[in-house]
């Protein structure tokens, strides 16, 4: 079973997790770093986005979901 957990990694490189993990053996894991804005990724990406969801037949697929329809 894999599971996310979320940590902080201070100047140092140290890893501190944000809550504590059990587990009865010995366990591998991957560590992945994210930019120090969340909202960075979002940014970047709203305009290719944009592209794809701004068009007629996005607006016609989703048009059920409108208020008032």
């Amino acid at each position: 079973m894999s599971q996310s957990v979320e940590a902080i990694i201070d100047e140092q490189g140290q890893v501190r997790l944000l809550r504590p993990l059990r587990f009865p053996t010995a366990r591998r894991a991957v560590l992945m770093i994210l930019d120090d804005d969340p909202l960075e990724s979002a940014r970047v990406s709203e305009p290719a986005l944009a592209e794809d969801w701004n068009r007629p037949e996005e607006d016609a697929a989703w048009s059920h979901l409108q208020p008032g329809r």
